[in-house]
């Protein structure tokens, strides 16, 4: 008896101990595709980074400085002086869209090593040409580019890298989704891979040889970063919107102030921004010209992060969240001041988009500059407004237009940012309005306004006025000549309206259950969105319940199977 219950007692313990081992080595993955890494050796070598650079610099560093320096290759060593010296740095993933990456893989083949060095992604986006919509243009594109996407998805299979077929979304939005975290340093061959910064990383837009290099192990050479601080106070609501951000920031710097810098956020008004939202301003940072944008890490980011089934890389970064802020002192080269309580709807361009007015006094400066006031063509999409929370705000305009007997003057095109948000917005109702009002839903989940790659993408969105969705939908409607925020609208009756837009801070909180997608892209379990309640601040907007297909969620429990009717 006493010695079965010795080798029982003994067995208990060695379960008790392979339990604490497995937790203690259990990986949390950059990303569901990548098991084999794990961000907690990422944050352990951004941390004694950062610590030898400040234990050299003796100096508050800020966010972005943090972890620029934290991926220096030799950190003991490197020159760092902001806009004069370059540095030698180490990313830690490569994103290549499929009009770049050609060129890209062929050079790393010819390297001759057996596999990429660090975590790589193809993403089949940008040599879809939206044309007749939907389904049609996505298999135009599989006829016309099938040598193309056989290359890539074979020599991704071979070389390590993955590959997101074609249809399965825009390049940064999927990366925002599966990819992004705090404290990440992502190169990606697009000019707008800095969208990535709304979830707390350094994301930069390079060309296809800099991926290649860092593909092959080579350290990154880039000169060291100059540190714009952009100071938020107030919060956004109403008619404001985060895009209004970014707009006013060009306003200020115009396309050639964000040259050698990092634009970095900070301040209380962070806080009224959706992760989302971020990811919109750090997207159109590269229209100054900046070398990226981030905002510090905060709860927003958290939810988002656990949404997308990546917890542990929550905990993570709550854990390290010290790296993830700027320090107390820390200077900056030029800092902006912007209060969001005061500002107001913006749209920027034509041609060129530092040219910022005012929605308030857009049709008497068109009619003044000679400018079309005839809205020929609105959109909601591309990498800059395709999230779910542009698509609910811009549902909300439809519905209401709709219930007065309105429709659409103009072409008006919709395009969801990924599959993801495509089912999710299909699921809830959102696209029907889009669509009975006039709007043509594409479901190929590409960049509307590119060709063949980023450079026909941005000229084209440079001589187009940038503004926000629920500005678009409402103007589509009409000519440049409407106010929304406090013009009267016309309907089938005598009577005239004015349109509600539902306050940003409504979004306060985002719940995600799962659904299972299979499409053209990865299949696996994606989590889906929906926005939850209004604060007591917003019940002045229960009185109109079509506003928006999420408007039945208003009450404190949410519940997904009742109808947006």
């Amino acid at each position: 008896m006493l010695r079965i219950s010795k080798t029982h007692s003994m067995t208990a313990l060695c379960s008790r101990n392979l339990r604490t081992t497995a937790a203690v080595c259990q990986r949390v993955p950059m990303s569901k595709f990548d098991p084999e890494t794990d961000v907690r050796e990422n944050f352990a070598r951004l941390q004694s980074n950062v610590d030898i650079v400040k234990s050299r610099l003796r100096r508050p560093l800020t966010l972005s400085e943090k972890i620029v320096y934290g991926h220096l290759d030799e950190p003991e060593t490197a020159d760092i002086v902001r806009g004069e010296s370059y540095l030698r740095l180490r990313p830690d993933r490569v994103a290549m869209q499929d009009a770049t990456a050609q060129m890209a893989m062929l050079q790393f083949i010819s390297s001759g090593l057996p596999r990429v060095a660090v975590p790589s992604t193809i993403h089949c986006d940008h040599l879809i040409e939206a044309q007749l919509g939907g389904e049609a243009d996505l298999n135009r594109a599989k006829d016309i580019n099938k040598e193309v996407y056989n290359f890539l998805s074979t020599a991704g299979a071979k070389y390590g890298a993955g590959f997101w077929r074609p249809g399965s979304g825009i390049i940064h939005q999927i990366i925002l989704e599966n990819y992004a975290y705090p404290g990440i340093m992502l190169i990606g061959t697009d000019s707008h891979t800095v969208n990535g910064g709304g979830l707390g990383g350094v994301f930069v837009g390079v060309g296809g040889a800099d991926a290649v290099d860092v593909m092959a192990d080579i350290p990154w050479e880039l000169k060291c970063p100059k540190v714009i601080g952009v100071h938020l106070t107030g919060s956004i609501s109403a008619w404001t919107s985060p895009k209004d951000v970014i707009l006013r920031v060009a306003d200020i710097l115009t396309v050639k102030g964000g040259t050698g810098a990092i634009v970095e956020y900070f301040g209380d008004g962070v806080e009224s921004l959706s992760c989302t939202g971020m990811g919109t301003i750090c997207n159109m940072g590269a229209e100054i010209g900046a070398t990226t944008s981030i905002f510090p890490y905060n709860e927003r980011m958290a939810r988002y992060l656990v949404a997308t089934e990546r917890g542990g890389i929550a905990e993570v970064s709550e854990k390290y969240k010290h790296l993830l802020q700027s320090d107390e002192g820390a200077e900056y080269d030029e800092v902006i001041e912007i209060n969001l309580s005061e500002l107001k709807p913006l749209i920027n361009g034509p041609f060129t988009p530092d040219l910022c007015t005012p929605v308030s006094e857009i049709g008497a400066r068109a009619e003044a500059e000679g400018w079309p006031t005839e809205v020929k063509v609105g959109l909601i999409g591309s990498c800059t407004n395709s999230s779910y929370e542009d698509m609910t705000r811009s549902a909300s305009i439809a519905r209401q237009a709709l219930s007065k007997g309105l429709k659409f003057k103009s072409l008006f095109t919709i395009t969801p940012g990924s599959e993801q948000i495509r089912a999710t917005i299909a699921r809830d109702g959102i696209d029907k309005p889009l669509q009975d009002i006039g709007g043509l839903c594409s479901l190929t989940h590409v960049d509307p306004v590119s060709d063949n790659g980023t450079g026909p993408t941005l000229r084209r969105t440079r001589r187009t006025p940038s503004l926000h969705p629920t500005t678009v939908t409402s103007l589509a409607a009409t000519t440049l000549t409407l106010t929304p925020t406090d013009s009267s609208l016309p309907q089938r009756s005598p009577l005239r309206w004015l349109l509600q837009e539902r306050s940003s801070s409504t979004l306060r909180q985002i719940i995600f259950w799962t659904v299972r997608v299979t499409s053209s892209c990865w299949t696996h379990l994606t989590e889906m969105s929906c926005p939850l309640t209004a604060s007591t601040q917003d019940k002045t907007h229960t009185s109109h319940p079509q506003q928006t297909a999420a408007i039945y969620q208003w009450t404190l429990t949410l519940n997904p199977t009742v109808s947006s009717s």
